[in-house]
């Protein structure tokens, strides 16, 4: 499953990424809506679900995220839909860990 959150607020640390992998962190920006995916590597055995992913988060709840691969690029979102069948776009896109 995915799940699309509304970015809030992002760190300044984002924007400064220079490695090549981790590029993608400059086009982190407030208020742009991202959508995360669910897969097996990160899903817990038990509940089916991600860690992080919101499940009982509803209408303004603010949630917390950090970059994998850079601590320091770190902000918050709200919660906007789940997806049972992602249909992610291209960019923008991101996996749980």
């Amino acid at each position: 499953y995915c799940v699309e959150f509304r970015t809030e607020s992002l760190s300044q640390h984002c924007a400064l990424e220079m490695r090549p992998f981790a590029r993608w962190m400059q086009y982190l920006r407030e208020g742009h809506t991202v959508c995360v995916a669910c897969q097996p590597p990160a899903m817990s055995t038990a509940t089916h679900r991600c860690s992080g992913d919101g499940h009982n988060a509803h209408g303004d709840k603010i949630l917390h995220w950090e970059a994998i691969g850079n601590s320091q690029c770190q902000g918050t979102w709200k919660k906007i839909r789940q997806l049972e069948h992602c249909s992610c776009p291209l960019v923008h896109s991101f996996i749980f860990t």
